[in-house]
């Protein structure tokens, strides 16, 4: 028999002489702190105590509205029902992304979500395709995607065959709450206050508590850094250092907004390039989210401001709000008992909505490496490479939006004339060269995002596959009516996305934004 005593010593002692961790500290709410302990709660129940602190009295950033499809995923982990959780956070579907003005002002392209087109072992359907253009056959890439023709259409279905694969538009600050019932129902306990100091451990440097404004000392094992850009913990603190990625990525700033709704939701987000940066444009149910993401070297935040107001076509909800941010990522993740998540571990632009799926990418390898015998060296090593590695191919991804453009404002023209990364550069050279673009094993965007991206921005290859050669014109058309066929059949049937959500998702009426005095959020 075990008495209290006993029992606790073996929790924080093994046979390594390192800590056992039981105790886990969530430094902020938002999103992350929120996504952090929904999930630690849900997969770790009794075998942690897990506590969040967050004040009311500092402000979210609050844009995080627009998603990638592995969140459904996630949400299956977390067995969480789409319906419910659509209703609950006023939620609209997303099949891909309208990139406008990026090649140069009026040219649109869609990055779909989807598989394009039917693939081989010795190449992807874009070889085929690329060869039917040098052969005269008149169609355009998307045409052999359901995700783009849904988007032209604004319809939204989930037929079975083939099946659609999309991510979600959700208001964010319903979307914490939602998190934070579930969290909260399976025994993680928060606590209101403001971080007043922390305390490391006089020999090991690491964190042992933080001590809040009202006196309250919270003691933990493991801290979970989720206070944003400035990062109270990882590098306040503990100082682990930062990689600035602005050279690459000129944009520094946002000014959000929400609006009034001017018409049905669009199954799609908008991202609409400008002189100085790009403005996003996010339909939910009751209203829409925008801003204007810019270079403060090009455009003050005064021109911002103005210029979202004048382009954003509709009626303010709230005044905009400024968001300064640095691009880059941080040199560790997870620095001695410290995890940083979302913005304290680094930010790479909204331009795909990434944002969210880095933090619960790294909140799965949390769970996946969890110290629970104690932190080990190399696990961490291993936590921080994968991080590294993710980081790196999303911000070569959203480095070629920029890059690759023929506009002529200033901006422009010094993305377009940059040095890359050579990761990138080599990306650029193997498509220049004879169209070959590649997934690695945990690469977030496909062959088929690389493919629709670079082509849509004009980077044409010189080759093809010359297997693609050996079809003969009426097998190519053949094959390519076998893939049209299906997708002309589900777009037939699809219901527009307004027509989808009232008899599938529609929010209750205390969800839609009331019609207030303009407020500051």
């Amino acid at each position: 028999m075990n008495s209290s005593g006993s029992n606790d010593s073996s929790l924080n002692d093994n046979a390594s002489g390192k800590a056992r961790i039981r105790k886990v500290v969530i430094a902020g709410g938002g999103t992350s702190g929120w996504l952090a302990a929904a999930t630690l709660a849900h997969q770790f129940r009794d075998l942690l105590d897990i506590t969040l602190i967050e004040s009311e009295q500092i402000g979210t950033v609050g844009v995080g509205e627009s998603t990638v499809p592995t969140i459904r995923t996630f949400h299956r982990f977390l067995q969480i029902d789409e319906q419910e959780f659509l209703r609950t956070v006023a939620g609209t579907f997303k099949v891909g992304i309208s990139f406008e003005n990026w090649r140069r002002p009026g040219d649109r392209f869609i990055h779909p979500f989807g598989v394009t087109g039917q693939s081989t072992l010795a190449c992807a359907f874009h070889h085929f395709w690329l060869e039917s253009q040098r052969r005269g056959m008149q169609s355009e890439l998307g045409d052999f995607c359901l995700e783009t023709l849904a988007a032209r259409g604004d319809l939204f279905g989930q037929p079975q065959q083939p099946q659609i694969n999309y991510a979600y538009h959700f208001d964010a600050s319903l979307y914490t709450r939602f998190l934070r019932r579930m969290a909260e129902g399976h025994g993680l306990k928060r606590v209101e206050g403001k971080i007043h100091e922390v305390r490391q451990h006089p020999q090991s440097g690491d964190i042992q508590a933080l001590v809040l404004e009202d006196g309250q000392v919270l003691e933990g094992d493991l801290f979970i850094d989720c206070t944003g850009f400035r990062g109270l913990l990882i590098e306040q603190t503990l100082h682990t250092g930062y990689e600035d990625w602005n050279h690459w990525l000129p944009s520094d700033r946002a000014v959000a907004v929400q609006t009034e709704s001017v018409g049905p939701p669009v199954p799609y987000t908008r991202a609409i390039a400008h002189e100085a940066g790009w403005r996003w444009h996010i339909p939910l149910q009751h209203r829409n989210g925008g801003g204007l993401v810019f270079s403060s070297r090009h455009m003050s935040d005064d021109e911002a401001r103005a210029k979202l107001l004048r382009d954003v076509g509709a009626t303010p909800i709230k005044e905009p709000w400024l968001v300064p941010f640095r691009t880059g990522r941080r040199l560790k993740t997870w620095n001695r008992n410290v995890v940083s998540l979302g913005f304290a571990s680094g930010f790479i632009e909204p331009l795909e909505s990434t944002s969210i799926h880095l933090t619960i990418s790294a909140i799965v390898r949390l769970v996946q490496l969890f110290p629970f015998d104690g932190i080990s060296p190399t696990l961490v090593d291993l936590y921080n490479n994968a991080g590294r590695a993710e980081m790196e191919h999303v911000r070569d991804f959203i480095i070629l939006h920029y890059h690759a453009n023929q506009r002529d404002e200033p901006m422009w023209k010094e993305c377009r004339e940059m040095e890359l990364p050579e990761s990138l550069a080599l990306r650029l050279r193997a498509w220049r060269d004879r169209a070959h673009a590649w997934q690695g094993a945990d690469e977030l965007f496909r062959i088929d995002s690389w493919t629709h991206v670079l082509l849509g921005q004009g980077i044409a290859p010189q080759q093809h596959h010359p297997v693609t050669r050996a079809l003969p014109d009426e097998n190519m058309r053949q094959l390519f009516d076998s893939i049209r066929q299906p997708i002309g059949r589900a777009i037939a049937q699809m219901p527009s996305q307004q027509e989808f959500i009232e008899r599938y998702c529609k929010a209750a009426p205390e969800v839609w934004a009331a019609k207030t005095a303009l407020a500051t959020p």
